[in-house]
């Protein structure tokens, strides 16, 4: 949604809008000129809106809502407005259940501000230090695709990345059929090539499939990975050759697998013909990151604090292990916010199992976001299911006083609700 505000206020016009709380991201939207409010009131709201972009985590009932309801103003939900931005464009859009914010942030990293482009991210990516980047006259579209609400299916584009299928939003699919029913149709709308993930390609047909991985017979294939603490090296075997020796600063297979995709949406975007070779590799050995995404905060030889968007018990396995790689003998304490009680209650029991992995589980009180309760699913539900012995539940304002007296090597907070309201508490306390 910030992305597109920063679109709109771009092109000179006038942006305005409701959140429920203030963040960052909004305090950067009000430096920009946008007026926003954070309480549901209609008296905020000018005589002279043309017309609406919302998301779905929007309730019905909203009063603003409703308002807009009543004034029959036009309204379209965010991803329309995507698809209708992009639609001109020669577009790289990147889906995925998991994956696809930090892929969409390399492929903008790989191609700013060498070609004129439009990127919009589900993050900040840490070299553009934003979520939104646009050239005067771009030709190029880099998108991140949201699969909740069924939202990519607005898009058509030129290259698609299909970063993984796990089951998610069953609030929305009836099961994970129908969820991979969805990415399929996805492919299918996409132009000139699909580029799929080893573990998933067998649910995808479309004539320009390129499989990504480590299993040799994939089109892209990483090999000679190894892990360092402050990087990873890799080599890439491709359709038009092999590509040695790259070196990427971040942890973990997910990111060679991400680095990969990015690689070889480039690649069939573009021909290999048009492609610096060179210039691709520097853009891998600087790719800075994404805010959240296994997210160092502090890095010290006594403690170290990394902060993740990880929502899903898979990105939560795979975060976690990838710690545990990095840091084989500490102790390492995570703070996990459940993020919506479906969710919560869909994935109880993978919640239960990857929690188990930390030292030290902490949970908090589960993120409703735009759901309203279920009964009996809430975080003391969550942990009856844990087996870990120092398992813990706290209330927000109970953290930093527990993390300061009993401060582990490493912590972590995982989520993608609120959590991140604590990190610069967390940063500057311990």
């Amino acid at each position: 949604m910030s992305a597109i505000a920063q679109y709109f206020m771009q092109n000179g016009d006038d942006v305005l809008g409701y959140d429920l709380t203030p963040s960052p991201v909004t305090e950067m939207l009000q430096k920009k000129g946008a007026k926003i409010h954070f309480e549901g009131d209609i008296q905020q709201i000018p005589e002279t809106v043309d017309f609406v972009v919302y998301t779905p985590a929007v309730p019905k009932d909203f009063v603003e809502y409703q308002y807009f309801v009543k004034k029959r103003l036009p309204m379209y939900k965010r991803s329309q407005v995507l698809g209708h931005i992009t639609d001109e464009l020669k577009t790289l859009a990147v889906a995925g259940t998991h994956g696809k914010t930090t892929t969409t942030s390399m492929i903008s990293h790989l191609l700013w501000p060498e070609e004129p482009m439009a990127a919009f991210i589900g993050g900040i990516a840490k070299n553009l230090n934003d979520n939104y980047v646009c050239a005067p006259n771009p030709r190029t579209a880099v998108v991140e695709a949201d699969e909740f609400d069924r939202s990519f299916l607005t898009l058509h584009p030129e290259v698609a990345v299909i970063t993984s299928m796990d089951a998610d939003h069953l609030d929305i699919y009836h099961d994970v059929e129908d969820l991979r029913g969805a990415f399929q149709q996805f492919a299918a709308q996409t132009k000139r090539a699909v580029i799929v993930e080893e573990a998933v390609a067998q649910y995808v047909t479309h004539s320009g499939k390129r499989v990504y991985g480590t299993v040799p017979d994939a089109d892209y294939c990483a090999y000679d990975i190894e892990y360092q603490q402050e990087y990873t090296t890799f080599s890439l075997h491709t359709p038009y050759g092999d590509m040695l020796d790259w070196q990427l600063p971040a942890p973990g297979r997910y990111n060679v697998l991400n680095a990969t995709a990015a690689i070889a949406a480039v690649v069939e975007a573009f021909g290999i013909q048009q492609v610096d070779e060179q210039l691709l590799r520097h853009k891998i050995s600087s790719f800075a990151g994404v805010k959240r995404r296994f997210d160092y905060v502090v890095r010290r030889p006594d403690f170290v604090y990394i902060d993740d968007y990880a929502h899903h018990p898979n990105e939560m396995r795979s975060f976690i292990t990838a710690v545990r790689s990095i840091y084989p003998n500490k102790l390492i304490c995570g703070i996990f916010q459940p993020h919506l009680y479906t969710r919560t209650r869909d994935f109880a029991d993978e919640f239960a199992e990857v929690l188990d992995l930390l030292d030290v589980p902490i949970l908090l009180p589960v993120y409703p976001a735009r759901e309203k309760p279920i009964e009996g699913i809430t975080s003391e539900f969550l942990l009856g299911k844990m087996h870990n012995p120092k398992k813990l539940l706290l209330q927000k304002d109970e953290v930093l006083p527990y993390v300061c007296s009993h401060r582990p090597d490493v912590l972590l907070t995982i989520g993608a609700g609120d959590i991140d309201r604590l990190v610069s508490q967390l940063a500057v306390s311990i």
